[in-house]
């Protein structure tokens, strides 16, 4: 079964290149088309196979070309592939890639570079956290390899010409051209790491296959981006020059947007019912497919206290949603009683106990759990939560701070940097965290397979009837039965406490088009961007 990719702009696209971006009538395009946007926290890497953070995929999709992209509503669509096959099985895809695809420093880009990268992402001796997305994917021995039983040339794909590359799955998995749109799946050129090592990402030594080049990075400071004129459409890309500025104060980021500086910028806490009013045609408040929790670590380093789920669950009921939501962030965020985000698609939200009591009975219970598990007055529970620099996640802990006050619980607060607190977590080295979980792709298992006893889980929750239930709805006809049972479980366990659900609560300069705004995975590419004059 050939797929073409038949949406009407795209079939246009395949068959003859068109113009991409096209100012509507008004607009006039601006002499200096160039982006800046705002980032919280330093860049850790730009290596597709390292990467394990939302913000580095917004710098590596401009970067990198995977073989599909979202459209700005979020369906996968062409992009290093122009079309694929899938056998009357579903368990072998063949995708047909672009002949005029190049590397940023001319090579072209084949099958074998595709080839190399899933194999090198697998290969347990990358050390990558994201090996686990080729096994996520059903790609055939993914598991063996990645756990080291099996060498890397032994996973499921295959270069079948220059331009024909095949992936063979162990199961049909209805979402897998939808997991193609993730920066880990994007390829990375061979050569180049062959002869730089680690130091293949640097600017002037990074080769991309994506819109755009890496012409700087100071660390923590910010990352420029060029127009590649070696990119398949490079004479259809109006965006020339995208910069990408960290600063850790949000509010200072907004007065920096209000200034001219920035092109976006996320709202701080509690401002966008007035920014809404103040610049109608700049603040927007959309879905977007991430959940806020704060996360327990129930591993060898974790608090003998959370071992207990009564204490867990205690916690978790003490968590007043309404005031965080409602009070605090007021940008149209949704609380959250389950992991998976609401807007996901096809995701049938399930009945969560708790969810229907009132939070005077949450507290009641959790006083109630509290005291089961031998805690009061004379033996209150003490435990630390970390998070990293940002004032949304400081008052939001302020906020709990209180909340766990109210049934005896005494909260310390330990705020660190990003890097720092990344690191710790994935070395156990945390009582409580705040964590956010986005969406790898568009569908509810992105999120629960988060909590697989082998998947990235920093908490090290450990659940068989959960990772059962995972493994049976990769082969269900409608998973939605058993995504429930799992939420279920986790609302049961609780190896987490879910907060909110996000909402992209942003101010975006009118100058700037062509961002998507109905896209609930919010994955944008520069190339399809432009400027106008004012």
């Amino acid at each position: 079964m050939r797929n073409l990719f038949l949406t009407t702009a795209l079939t246009l696209g395949i068959v003859t290149p068109v113009l991409a971006v096209q100012p509507a009538e008004g607009e006039k395009l601006a002499a200096d088309q160039s982006y800046t946007f705002w980032l919280l926290d330093a860049i850790k890497t730009t290596d597709p196979g390292k990467n394990t953070d939302a913000e580095g995929s917004d710098i590596l999709r401009q970067l990198f070309e995977g073989l599909l992209q979202d459209d700005p509503k979020g369906a996968p669509v062409a992009a290093a592939a122009t079309s694929f096959d899938v056998s009357e099985d579903k368990l072998t895809y063949t995708f047909h890639l672009r002949p005029d695809a190049k590397w940023s420093n001319g090579d072209p880009v084949t099958a074998n570079d595709f080839v190399y990268s899933w194999r090198r992402l697998a290969d347990p001796a990358t050390a990558s956290e994201y090996a686990w997305y080729m096994e996520l994917m059903n790609v055939e021995n993914a598991p063996a390899v990645v756990k080291g039983e099996a060498a890397p040339d032994t996973l499921g794909v295959k270069a079948v010409d220059d331009l024909t590359f095949e992936v063979k799955l162990s199961a049909a998995t209805p979402y897998f051209t939808k997991m193609l749109t993730h920066s880990s799946t994007f390829p990375v050129p061979q050569k180049v790491i062959e002869a730089e090592g680690d130091n293949w990402t640097q600017p002037g030594k990074l080769v991309g296959n994506g819109a755009y080049t890496l012409a700087s990075h100071d660390l923590g400071v910010q990352l420029t981006l060029e127009k590649n004129p070696n990119y398949w459409d490079a004479a259809n890309v109006v965006m020339e020059h995208v910069k990408a500025l960290t600063v850790n104060d949000n509010n200072v980021a907004l007065t920096r947007y209000l200034a001219g500086e920035l092109d976006r910028v996320q709202i701080p806490a509690g401002q966008y019912p007035r920014l809404a009013k103040e610049h109608p045609d700049q603040a927007i408040s959309i879905p977007y497919s991430c959940s806020y929790a704060y996360l327990f670590n129930l591993g060898e380093k974790g608090p003998e206290a959370l071992k207990d789920v009564r204490v867990r669950q205690a916690l978790s009921y003490a968590m007043q949603r309404d005031i965080v939501v409602n009070q605090i962030l007021q940008g149209g965020q949704r609380p959250a009683y389950n992991w998976t985000h609401w807007a996901i698609e096809g995701f049938e939200m399930p009945q969560i106990d708790y969810a229907g009591w009132t939070q005077a009975e949450r507290l009641e219970k959790a006083k109630a759990l509290l005291a089961e598990a031998g805690y009061g007055p004379d033996n209150p529970l003490k435990i630390s939560l970390q998070y990293n620099t940002d004032d949304n996640h400081k008052k939001i802990a302020v906020a709990a701070q209180q909340f766990f006050k109210q049934v005896g619980v005494e909260l310390t607060l330990n705020n660190v940097e990003w890097k720092v607190h990344t690191d710790r977590m994935q070395a156990g080295d945390f009582e409580m965290a705040r964590y956010a979980w986005c969406a790898d792709y568009n569908e509810a298992s992105t999120f629960l397979d988060y909590f697989r006893s082998t998947g990235m889980n920093y908490g090290k929750f450990a659940n068989e009837d959960y990772d059962r239930l995972l493994d049976d709805s990769k082969t269900a006809a409608d998973p939605n039965s058993d995504y429930s049972a799992a939420e279920n479980i986790l609302a049961q366990a609780m190896p987490l406490i879910p907060i909110y659900h996000y909402a992209k609560v942003d101010m975006i300069s009118p100058v700037i088009k062509g961002l998507p705004t109905e896209n609930v995975m919010n994955n944008w590419y520069a190339k399809d961007l432009y400027r106008i004059e004012k």
